[in-house]
């Protein structure tokens, strides 16, 4: 498993009109040191009252090498949710590190934002993550066990990567397709429910 299969998801197909439409994300207090917690101001619209609630998760991605290493960093559940556009800070605290392992404390890694509704996935915005040191000393020579506390963590805000999957809004449980696609996080494309233009391009590791 690589980065960047987790950071696009699945298959491209042809994608139906989605009830929820996401505007923009903003991602806040950017660089910061690595125990602070993770913030993103989430504009969303919705294009017809939404009955139940929308499942909105922070994961982050201890390593590339295996799925047992991702951490929920925490989960909000917004809703119900009428009709129109709408606005929140979500906030996460920083992994437990514990559960990263140490070859993997310092480098690239990938934080996901997703959204679900009744247990469907539709939405996920794949960032890369920059973990360092900020000490020039061990820049040059890290230690074996990572000191936390002098690492910085950089998210690279202007370069994201959404994923919608299509879902069946009205059942519980359904297949889901994909369609990848940069996300702009400036301007996003004002049509709800709408497909972002620009498919995604091959990613360096």
């Amino acid at each position: 498993m690589d980065y960047r299969r987790k950071i696009i998801g699945g298959r491209s197909a042809d994608f139906k009109m989605a009830k929820v439409h996401v505007h923009n994300v903003v991602v806040l207090d950017n660089p910061s040191m690595f125990s602070s917690p993770f913030q993103f101001e989430i504009t969303f619209e919705c294009i017809e009252d939404l009955q139940e609630d929308l499942e909105w998760k922070i994961i982050y991605v201890g390593s590339a090498e295996s799925e047992e290493y991702d951490q929920v960093l925490d989960t909000v559940f917004v809703g119900p949710v009428p009709e129109g556009r709408h606005m929140f800070v979500f906030q996460a605290p920083a992994p437990d590190t514990s559960k990263i392992p140490p070859q993997d404390a310092v480098g690239v890694t990938v934080v996901l934002l997703t959204c679900s509704y009744r247990d469907q996935e539709f939405l996920r915005v794949g960032y890369y993550v920059n973990n360092e040191y900020t000490d020039p000393e061990l820049k040059e020579n890290p230690p074996a066990v990572p000191e936390y506390d002098k690492l910085s963590r950089n998210i690279l805000a202007d370069k994201p990567r959404v994923t919608r999957f299509r879902i069946d809004w009205n059942v519980a449980n359904s297949t889901k397709q994909s369609e990848n696609n940069d996300l702009n996080t400036n301007s996003l494309d004002s049509s709800a429910g709408s497909v972002l233009a620009n498919v995604v391009e091959p990613m360096e590791s």
